[in-house]
């Protein structure tokens, strides 16, 4: 059995991810959570603080500033964003291990978690060794050339240019080996012939500012990240890593239309709180967290991000399962590539 096939499961999750994610957020919508929470024993008497492993500029950045305004109109309680970039994730999350666990301080991480775990499960299991509160965006990633690009145009044009630079083309990701974006390149490039540099960025904007800057030839990203870029007529997507083209991108090819037999690794984002937290606190931090899901300016954000194509929420047990499987598709995946799977 082939990586490939080892990924097959994947397209039966997004179905179900669909469907089930469907039920909760009717639920939310309709007020299956309550409008208000009484405060456990006062809990919070003060403002949270939010570890973001990541720059305040790129998706996880944007989505912790989100979330943490929707909550704080929800409950009234501040919430302090502390952004700990590094690591491809691992120093804000050594951070936020180290500390207390009495509720006060929330992560918010993305499938890096998941990954890095499948490679060394020495590091945290985010559906064990964490309490995810909810995952509240999940979405696919596009490749990405300059609008005004002329030595190539579209996907084909651009295979075509890379096979001839003869290993010097290059492209901007994140630096994680390993990552569902360094994966899915490998899928790529395994299955064009292409050679690439992928030259590496762990924060948002230094990597966007690369493509834009002409440092690099192109940018793999997700396309709510890079959405004003779009939206200003600076990036053009040339390939969606999706099976199907979603209609707001009809015109840029799948993978299927590409001519790619893979099945698409999914970026998602969560907040989580420590194992440990008193019971009753984790109950406030569950509501909160996921009835600002439903929050209106939470709902435009996504939107705003093309975190609507797919659907994005997860409740607690649905997180659980979500990385659970994630991690088992992952680690077989690494252990097919021949990376030392510990």
């Amino acid at each position: 059995m082939n990586y490939k096939e080892y990924l097959m499961p994947v397209a039966t999750m997004v179905v179900a991810m669909v469907v089930s994610a469907n039920v909760a957020i009717a639920a939310c919508a309709t007020d299956g959570l309550p409008d208000s929470m009484e405060k456990p024993s006062g809990f919070p008497e003060r403002a949270l603080t939010m570890i973001v492993p990541y720059g305040p500029a790129g998706g996880s950045g944007q989505v912790a500033q989100a979330m943490a305004q929707a909550v704080t109109d929800l409950t009234g309680v501040a919430i302090n964003r502390d952004h700990k970039p590094g690591g491809s994730g691992t120093v804000g999350m050594t951070a936020f291990m180290a500390t207390p666990t009495d509720g006060y301080t929330v992560l918010e991480h993305i499938d890096d978690a998941s990954s890095a775990h499948a490679l060394d499960s020495g590091r945290p299991n985010p559906a064990e060794g964490l309490i995810p509160l909810v995952v509240s965006q999940i979405t696919f990633s596009q490749i990405y050339i300059r609008e005004n690009e002329d030595r190539f145009t579209d996907w084909n044009s651009f295979v075509e240019w890379v096979k001839a630079q003869d290993g010097k083309a290059t492209i901007a990701n994140v630096s994680k080996e390993g990552s569902m974006e360094r994966v899915t390149m490998k899928f790529i490039t395994d299955a064009t012939g292409m050679k690439m540099q992928q030259i590496s960025f762990d924060k948002g904007a230094p990597r966007y500012g690369a493509l834009a800057g002409g440092q690099v030839d192109a940018l793999f990203e997700q396309p709510g990240d890079v959405r004003k870029f779009l939206d200003a007529g600076k990036f053009k997507p040339i390939l969606t890593v999706l099976k199907e083209a979603p209609a707001a991108f009809a015109d840029v090819p799948s993978l299927k239309e590409a001519g790619l037999d893979f099945e698409p690794l999914f970026r998602f984002r969560g907040f989580y709180t420590h194992v440990g937290v008193p019971e009753d606190r984790v109950k406030w931090l569950q509501w909160a967290f996921q009835k600002a899901f439903c929050q209106k300016s939470y709902q435009d954000f996504n939107e705003s991000k093309y975190m609507n194509l797919i659907e994005s929420f997860r409740d607690t047990e649905g997180a659980k399962e979500l990385i659970t499987s994630t991690i088992k598709q992952y680690r077989d995946v690494y252990k097919e590539m021949g990376l030392e799977v510990k």
